[in-house]
């Protein structure tokens, strides 16, 4: 298997792994990010054709720019090369070359004898290469001290990124903020910092995003790091002509904002919604009654309608939904939604179902209510009848008495107990005298091994 520009294979010991190492731009598209395909390629020029003199080159992250090759140098997609800058020079690699970049410069509305495109120097040696990887190692310790210092300064702004130009005169903060933020002193604090040149750069959440890259919720690489160059404008609107359901969380990308993929196949849908009736209170009457518009899905071109007095859902084709709405513009009603009648229509058709509110009567519990407590008025009064100690039942004989051995049947409640003639009574109480008893000790289990005590 061979790159798509370098051409080398495994056997010739060239890619060992997707990406070509700065060898050429593979056909995997895992050598950087926003490769542009040059299908021009392997296309034989003629022999007296002239090459296209700009090139594109690409930098940290997804930033591009255009080049003039004034020496007329030999180039190919992913060379590392010198490039002149604003102060000093910049290093970077050839990301599109010949023809294709007349279009990348149209697409971008760059003319072609524009004084803004700088040239380039040479091919990058192995110095300039060395000393490009040693700034870029000093990059991260470099970023997380420039927060530091505008944290500090209490200032309203995120720094997402950094990008040490090749020769390390100057560095580039790229950063977001919602408002203006007045960071002259803090390019003061940078420079004194830093010792070098400081350059700040705004950027939307969206391009932050794009240099930063990472992982969707579809589980591919961010579409604006990969391929996806310019940005189109979003709007709650798109999600809701798919039928999406609006939720931020889910129809938001890791910029915060609407996710781009949102645009996609929103023509696809416009375009389907126009066979649809119009409006979301969609109503179709039949004989059966009038069904409402429950769901409706687009790509399968299905509407599913139900009666007010059933909860189940009847799918009907698209089709059918345009002939019923004809018919009833013309005043015609047809007996059921779809051709053969199913299981809710025979329903509501034949057996309504009853309404058990309306043909209630508002006072129906309270019959039930007086019932209930009589019921339970009766219950107390025969519990309280079989009750000795009930304060009712003093006056009352007992039915459930037993006789005693003398043949004597016993007393009622209210009267009183006759004397004892065997016990001696006081005859100012009427009770037995209390000097007749015996008295016993209460029984303690210390005192059973000493045996019964005397009496006094």
């Amino acid at each position: 298997m061979g790159c798509g520009n370098c051409g080398s294979t495994h056997d010739e010991g060239g890619c060992t792994s997707p990406g070509c190492g700065s060898n050429g731009d593979c056909s995997t598209g895992a050598c950087n990010k926003l490769n542009t395909f040059d299908w021009l390629n392997h296309m034989t020029l003629p022999s007296d054709y002239k090459p296209f003199d700009i090139v594109e080159v690409r930098f940290k992250g997804s930033r591009k720019e255009f080049y003039r090759n004034t020496d007329n140098i030999d180039l190919y997609t992913g060379e590392t090369i010198v490039v002149e800058s604003d102060f000093g020079h910049d290093v970077g690699q050839v990301s599109l070359s010949g023809e294709l970049v007349r279009l990348q410069l149209r697409k971008n509305k760059i003319k072609e004898d524009s004084e803004t495109i700088r040239k380039i120097y040479r091919k990058a040696s192995d110095s300039d290469k060395e000393k490009y990887t040693s700034y870029k190692a000093k990059e991260p310790s470099t970023l997380e001290r420039a927060r530091t210092i505008a944290m500090d300064m209490k200032l309203a702004m995120k720094l997402s990124d950094i990008e040490f130009q090749g020769d390390g005169r100057k560095v580039i903060f790229y950063y977001t903020a919602e408002k203006r933020v007045d960071f002259r002193t803090l390019i003061k604090q940078y420079a004194a910092e830093f010792k070098t040149r400081i350059e700040m750069r705004q950027v939307s959440y969206r391009e932050e995003a794009s240099r930063l890259g990472g992982i969707g919720s579809c589980g591919r690489e961010l579409c604006c790091s990969t391929w996806l160059t310019d940005y189109k404008v979003v709007t709650m609107g798109s999600a809701k002509s798919q039928n999406l359901s609006i939720n931020m969380l889910k129809l938001s990308g890791q910029c915060g904002r609407l996710k781009c993929c949102l645009n996609y196949e929103l023509e696809t849908y416009l375009e389907a919604l126009n066979e649809y009736p119009k409006g979301d209170d969609l109503y179709l009457e039949t004989a059966a009654g009038s069904a409402k518009l429950q769901k409706t899905d687009i790509l399968k071109r299905m509407l599913w309608f139900s009666y007010p007095k059933n909860s189940e859902w009847i799918p009907i084709d698209l089709e059918r939904v345009n002939e019923i709405i004809k018919l009833n513009k013309k005043g015609e009603k047809p007996d059921t939604l779809v051709d053969k009648p199913i299981g809710a229509e025979i329903i509501n058709k034949y057996e309504p179902a009853p309404d058990l509110i309306s043909d209630q009567d508002i006072n129906r519990y309270d019959e039930i209510d007086q019932q209930r407590k009589k019921q339970n008025k009766n219950r107390r009064n025969k519990k309280g009848q079989g009750n000795r100690n009930n304060p009712r039942n003093k006056n009352r004989n007992f039915k459930g008495d037993k006789k005693k051995p003398g043949g004597q049947q016993s007393a009622n409640r209210g009267d009183k107990p006759k004397p004892n003639p065997a016990k001696p009574q006081n005859s100012s109480t009427g009770k037995p005298n209390s000097s007749n008893k015996k008295r016993r000790r209460p029984n303690n289990p210390t005192n059973k091994s000493k045996g019964p005590k005397k009496e006094d």
